[in-house]
């Protein structure tokens, strides 16, 4: 019976891995959820999964949900902050890190150095402090298993053992595939008038809001990629992205002797979640079986850089290293929380991000410290870039 902390218990990462765990009640028992501030959705889960301790965000929702389990008998000890977080990620046996955002990495890091098996779905761990995660990682012995389908499939076509570079096992590219968002085929004039409801309608994954909107500028592939090279310790001229609008193969590696590995299913987060919770087992995830004949057809493209300008701006700064990428990240949390709100456009998102980077000065990102300074450096300039935005809107 392995015990798991869910960071992020009530996001889209969340509610897949309570599907599986439910369905695998021999093997797995929670030790703590987690959620920021969806106290309502945090004492349903409680309730239903009874796991030793509940984290949220502020003590004022730890006081109102620690009175709500206790009016109904259920003994789970609510804890607040990141603190409490960093404590119950430390504890457990295994880490499902989902919290979406910056706020994922220091929890993360606490399960990294307590030598924890990590599933990792926060991009933003290894996209603001690769180098750092990866070196905690070797020196604790903590056991990294990504969650993310792409990087998911790609460990699944790699050999068990592919630290020292990819040469060194035969591999000649990692191809990692995008769906191409809701908007592939727009016209680029037309990318200015689109809505947050548009921008979060994916034609084949439900996610957050703020992924959404990172898949429909292919941001988020673009830290993909920037994760891909850390987890696999690869350079970014080692992986290409392929835009594949069905979902069906969710990445490929490709081997010297023409080989190229591809890992298909349907696109159902589940899958990659079972295979990282049992690897090296496998186990029922509850996802219907791939029917090849009702898929019937799989298509290739090319990234469009100029339609898609985020995915160029994340291949500079995996290029550029240090705090480049932790640059990148803060800039695009800002602004996409700017186009949420209905505070810029959705090419603007692209054009924040390429002018914060142009500010601020790449530096070495072997520490927390300078990391952190950094990422608050960004947002800020992002909001200077925001409010000037505003203004000349208001003035035209």
């Amino acid at each position: 019976m392995q015990t798991i902390t869910l960071l992020g218990a009530t996001g889209s990462v969340g509610a897949s891995t309570l599907d599986i765990v439910a369905r695998h009640p021999d093997r797995y028992r929670f030790h703590a959820l987690t959620a920021h501030s969806s106290i309502e959705s945090l004492l349903s889960l409680c309730l239903q999964h009874r796991p030793a301790f509940a984290v949220v965000g502020y003590e004022n929702d730890a006081l109102h949900l620690a009175e709500q389990l206790r009016e109904h008998g259920v003994d789970t000890q609510v804890r607040w902050g990141e603190a409490a977080l960093c404590d119950v990620a430390a504890e457990a046996e295994v880490v499902v890190a989902a919290i979406v955002g910056a706020a994922g990495l220091l929890p993360t890091l606490a399960a990294v150095r307590a030598g924890r098996r990590i599933l990792l779905a926060n991009k933003e761990a290894l996209v603001m402090s690769g180098a750092l995660f990866m070196r905690e990682v070797a020196r604790s012995g903590a056991v990294l298993l990504p969650l993310d389908s792409e990087h998911n499939a790609i460990f699944q076509c790699l050999p068990r053992e592919h630290r020292g570079g990819l040469e060194r096992h035969g591999i000649t590219r990692l191809l990692l595939t995008a769906s191409g968002g809701p908007f592939r085929e727009h016209d680029v004039q037309a990318l200015a008038q689109v809505t947050p409801e548009q921008a979060c309608a994916h034609p084949n994954w439900s996610m957050g809001r703020k992924i959404s909107v990172d898949s429909a500028t292919l941001m988020n592939k673009g830290l993909e990629l920037i994760e891909a090279c850390w987890l696999f310790d690869a350079t970014p001229d080692q992986i290409d992205v392929v835009v594949h609008p069905q979902s069906v193969i969710h990445s490929m590696a490709a081997y010297s002797d023409g080989s190229v590995l591809a890992q298909l299913g349907n696109p159902d987060m589940r899958t990659p979640i079972a295979h990282a919770l049992a690897w090296p087992e496998r186990i029922d995830a509850g996802v219907a079986p791939l029917d090849l004949f009702a898929v019937a057809r799989l298509d290739f493209q090319t990234p469009d850089t100029e339609r898609f300008p985020c995915l160029r701006l994340a291949r500079e700064a995996m290029v550029a290293g240090g705090t480049a990428p932790a640059v990148l990240n803060a800039a695009n949390e800002i602004a996409v929380e700017a186009f949420l709100a209905g505070n810029i456009g959705f090419t603007d998102i692209a054009v924040v991000v390429e002018t914060v980077m142009g500010r601020i000065e790449t530096r070495s990102a072997d520490e927390l410290e300078i990391i952190w300074a950094h990422d608050r450096l960004a947002r800020h300039e992002a909001q200077n870039v925001i409010n000037a935005m505003s203004m000349t809107a208001a003035g035209g």
